[in-house]
């Protein structure tokens, strides 16, 4: 081989001149960190250490190793004096996420410049981070002295306390903090926020209740207070919504939260203007624009959705796979099973949402050419990881059950679970499996280990509950599992609708009916009717008890539990 020697001089040229580059650039930078402060920026004081030092970590920082770049800026900061290279440290090591350095650095920081507002920020919150609640307080304290600083400290409090396991404690300390600055609207919400995580309700009531009677229009406070009335009663907090945006229109977020609260209280007509409104303040968005299509498909306002998630999808949206499967969805609501797979198979294959539409697709191939060929489909997708097989399987599970072929979804979920052991998902599945096929030892068996191995698994719990209630044994233990799934689930109609059928087995008749009755407000469940108007039959309150049943039968003329019902109270 033969070596060619200009080559290799301009390759050696072109070496010089990016180390001239680099060092030029370096003591530049090093002249501007130690502009103005008492290390002159010379060529003697920058020594060849100091040079060596500031030059590895631009590189290193350049190269991704931001932990080597901040533990050498920490160095030189700490040899300088000089705060901008703490400065420096604390936000090259934060951006690494090495909390040490980046406490370090930080505490440095604020020591050689106290009277820096993004200093103390910086401490306090590595400080709490870290659980050194103690050494942050000062930080915290010498923040609040400063009046233009204050207000946003306080809305920042709750976040630096986030990770303290104490709660109570956490409170007790927002509550020293908040003490001086009694008509500080901020302080009251910080409070509040506090007394909310650590679940004392009547406090955080209070607390917010006054930060929004000194500052009346404070959108954030008012949110706040209306989702703590929602947990009691939504129509009031729907009412105090609408108080609020006929005082303040162009409040936007609270606009989104009170059409959500519409929406879920099914008041859809009161609802749609909310809608327009939202679109109207930002029509450039694509995201309000997806939010409201959102809201009306849920509100089953098909046309409406369309439209609205249409626009977002054409202007831009950040991930249009998610609207193409909601226009799917749409399309399937339609009963237009051609468009609907249309829309489907526009998403590609590589995209994280390719599973969720193949799995869409072979829905609606199974209610149009039969569960064999959606099981079909299934089985001929390639490339998927141990996850997504798993996840195809539950499906095909589901697709078999959902054509009462249960000896044959069992089978199925069982040869799965044997590859894949200790899935708490799977077991719940084949748990559930296991229970069709009237295998109930096997069931009670399957959701107790779910319990153990996920033991905030609420469908576990109530699944296992409701099966003892419904077979009218271990009474006591069913009530304390459904209102451990309820504790862990607070708003599922299906674990009230397990709450009110135990009290029923139990005898507590009248509080069977107000949880039935919540349930089925909840949602028009045809099992959940077929539940309360058993109870209400028993209760002596038979029209009441007929007319839910009829209504229910329009809609679910083939529930098993629903025909069943009727059949032996009507007969």
């Amino acid at each position: 081989m033969t070596l060619n020697t200009n080559a290799l001089a301009n390759c050696r040229m072109k070496k010089m001149k990016r180390l001239l580059l680099t060092l030029w650039f370096g003591f530049a930078a090093i002249n501007t960190a130690l502009a103005g402060t008492d290390v002159q920026p010379s060529i003697t004081t920058a020594n060849g250490e100091f040079v060596y030092k500031y030059l590895l970590g631009e590189i290193a920082g350049q190269r991704g190793d931001l932990s080597l770049s901040g533990q050498l800026f920490l160095d030189l900061a700490q040899k300088t004096r000089d705060p901008r290279l703490a400065e420096r440290a604390a936000k090259v090591a934060a951006y690494g996420r090495n909390q040490k350095i980046t406490l370090d650095a930080a505490t440095l920081w604020v020591e050689l410049d106290p009277d820096s507002l993004e200093a103390q920020q910086a401490s306090s919150q590595m400080l709490a981070s870290a659980g050194e609640i103690k050494r942050a307080l000062p930080h915290i304290k010498q923040l609040l002295t400063k009046e233009d600083a204050r207000a946003v400290t306080f809305l920042f409090l709750n976040d630096l306390f986030m990770n303290q396991k104490d709660k109570k404690e956490s409170l007790a300390t927002v509550q020293s903090l908040a003490k001086p600055y009694p008509d500080l609207a901020e302080a009251h919400f910080a409070i509040a926020q506090a007394a909310w995580t650590a679940e004392e309700m009547e406090l955080a009531k209070k607390e917010i209740q006054t930060a929004n009677a000194l500052r009346p229009d404070w959108e954030v406070a008012a949110q706040m207070q209306a989702q703590m009335m929602a947990k009691a009663s939504p129509d009031e907090a729907a009412t105090f919504y609408k108080g609020f945006l006929a005082r303040n229109p162009n409040a936007h977020n609270a606009r989104m939260d009170y059409a959500k609260l519409l929406v879920n209280l099914k008041r859809y007509t009161e609802a749609k203007p909310e809608f327009v409104k939202l679109v109207d303040a930002d029509k450039e968005n694509p995201e309000t624009h997806a939010i409201v299509g959102l809201l009306s498909l849920e509100a089953n306002q098909l046309d409406i959705a369309k439209q609205y998630l249409q626009t977002a999808l054409d202007n831009g949206f950040k991930d249009p796979e998610q609207l193409i499967i909601y226009l799917g969805l749409i399309a399937e609501r339609n009963e237009d099973v051609a468009k609907a797979i249309e829309w489907y198979k526009q998403v590609p294959q590589k995209n994280s949402h390719y599973l969720e539409a193949q799995l869409a697709i072979a829905s609606v191939t199974s209610r149009s050419e039969g569960t064999d060929a959606a099981i079909s489909l299934l089985n001929d997708l390639k490339e998927l990881s141990p996850q997504d097989q798993m996840t195809v399987v539950q499906a095909q599970a589901s697709l078999l059950a959902r054509d009462k072929r249960h000896q044959e979804a069992f089978k199925l979920i069982e040869k799965t679970i044997n590859s894949t052991p200790n899935t708490p998902q799977l077991i719940y599945d084949y748990a559930m499996a296991a229970e069709r096929i009237g295998n109930l030892e096997l069931m009670e068996k399957e959701l107790r280990k779910v319990i153990q191995l996920q033991p905030d698994f609420a469908a576990a719990y109530n699944a296992l509950g409701y099966s003892l209630a419904d077979r009218h044994i271990q009474l006591n233990e069913a009530k304390t599992l459904i209102e451990t799934a309820m504790k862990l689930s607070p708003t599922d109609h299906y674990v009230l609708d397990s709450l009110g059928w135990v009290e029923y087995r139990l005898g507590n008749h009248a509080v069977a009916i107000a949880h039935l009755r919540k349930a089925y407000e909840i949602q028009q469940d045809p099992e959940i009717a077929a539940h309360l108007g058993e109870v209400l039959w028993s209760h002596g309150q038979e029209e009441e008890a007929k007319k839910i049943w009829n209504k229910a039968l329009e809609a679910f003329p083939e529930n098993t539990t629903l025909t069943n019902t009727t059949k032996k109270f009507k007969s």
